[in-house]
């Protein structure tokens, strides 16, 4: 009885010691990469005063979002270690570079646009490969509780990350913080390569295609065969198209155009919906083992939605902070139940190619952004975001209807505690 309190506990995933080096090699990187979405984004609306710019810049971000399932596959054909702790090298090479344009004077909007485009490889594939590792070195029964406490390194980063990031640049400037950034990747790297290290066994290395894309194929003809991952596709698919632009990208349109403040006022905002959302994987952490993932992931979905066309009606920031951090809330409550299912339910030497397609989903932001820039330049944030929340509940309860046997039904695999 006392083994089953401890692998309930909320800190169970840390008995394991790998969890306790990957989980603040994960949190310094979060932090590291919060900053520079605040101080960038800023960047780019101040220097270029146009929205437009800004959803150009934001979409850049994602586009190399399609190597993250080949080094998914890469993980799993060498190694998620090795892949993980090469990206983190990559992350501080891009901020070393970075930096020393601020510290010379040279930066310039074209040169963020190009860091945009480096990110865009490296942040989706370490996403691949953190939740990757976790799924490899954790138990079944705990994957759920220790996928809720990695998630809490983004979401602590999105509020604490965000002030931070907001309060450095104008307290010391650009250069002085990116120097801050550097550091945090680079202590995270440190730290990464004491996560433990799952070699790939010779069986697995023969029953593999003989070529990485066929093994990406195999990937994806896996989840096309599957109908709740399907499902959790396509749910992905829309809140990164409809849901993700509105409380991330477009903050600063909100904070500038809408609530006429500055740099701190972003922060504001941001760290409110990243407060929301690490409230709610703490909740998971404590209670996610008795929640059924699939429906969990579905019914927060609605609300997530609804919380968002709140906040988008709301005056200013008295009203506007309670909503966007409750919007925030939903969202945690939504997207860690549809990981956890992920890793859980993905058959063994495929969580990588399964986590790589996931990561594909992101390509819907670049899409919602792209669209949002002409009606937000026409109609305003306000009526543009009512128009991609509404939107967004339909096909919520869409997708639940379609996919109700494999992921409403209270027996179905999807809903395994």
């Amino acid at each position: 009885m006392a083994d089953a309190t401890v692998k309930r506990s909320a800190l169970a995933p840390f008995a394991e010691k790998s969890f306790r080096f990957q989980w603040p090699a994960d949190l310094a990187t979060s932090w590291a990469i919060e900053m520079e979405n605040i101080i960038l984004a800023w960047y780019i609306l101040v220097e270029t005063q146009s929205v437009v710019m800004l959803t150009l810049f934001g979409s850049l971000t994602y586009l190399g979002t399609m190597f993250a399932p080949v080094l998914g596959v890469t993980g799993q054909r060498v190694g998620n270690k090795t892949t993980y702790c090469a990206v983190r090298l990559g992350l501080v090479v891009s901020s070393a570079v970075t930096m020393t344009l601020a510290v010379t004077g040279t930066l310039q909007p074209v040169h963020v646009f190009f860091i945009g485009v480096a990110m865009s490889v490296l942040r989706p594939a370490d996403m691949v490969l953190r939740y990757a590792i976790v799924g490899e070195t954790m138990p079944a029964n705990g994957i759920i509780g220790a996928t809720s406490i990695s998630r809490t390194t983004q979401d602590s980063a999105r509020v604490m990350g965000a002030l931070t990031g907001a309060a450095l640049a104008v307290a010391l400037g650009m250069a002085q913080t990116y120097m801050v950034i550097a550091a945090l990747y680079f202590c995270s790297l440190l730290l990464s390569m004491k996560v433990a290290n799952q070699p790939v066994t010779q069986a697995a290395r023969d029953a593999r295609p003989a070529s990485t894309f066929g093994d990406l194929r195999d990937g994806l003809v896996y989840v096309w065969r599957t109908p709740h991952l399907q499902a959790a596709m396509a749910i992905a698919f829309l809140v990164n198209v409809s849901a993700f632009p509105l409380t991330n990208s477009l903050l600063p349109v909100v904070a500038k155009d809408v609530y006429h403040t500055d740099q701190r006022g972003l922060s504001y905002l941001a760290a409110s919906f990243a407060f929301g959302a690490l409230m709610g994987s703490i909740i998971l952490s404590r209670i996610g083992y008795r929640l059924p993932p699939a429906r969990t992931m579905l019914l927060f979905c609605g609300i997530w939605y609804t919380m968002t066309l709140t906040f988008a009606q709301m005056p200013g920031f008295t009203a506007g902070i309670p909503m966007i951090m409750l919007a925030g809330c939903a969202q945690s409550m939504s997207m860690v139940p549809l990981s956890a299912m992920l890793l859980r339910t993905t058959r063994e030497g495929f969580r990588g190619h399964v986590m790589g397609t996931r990561t594909l989903m992101i390509y819907g932001v670049p899409v919602g952004l792209l669209m949002a820039g002409p009606l937000i330049s026409h109609f305003g944030y306000r009526v543009t975001a009512t128009l991609y929340c509404v939107s967004g509940l339909m096909f919520t309860a869409w997708i639940g209807w379609h996919w109700r046997e494999t992921i409403w039904r209270a027996d179905a695999p999807a809903n395994k505690r």
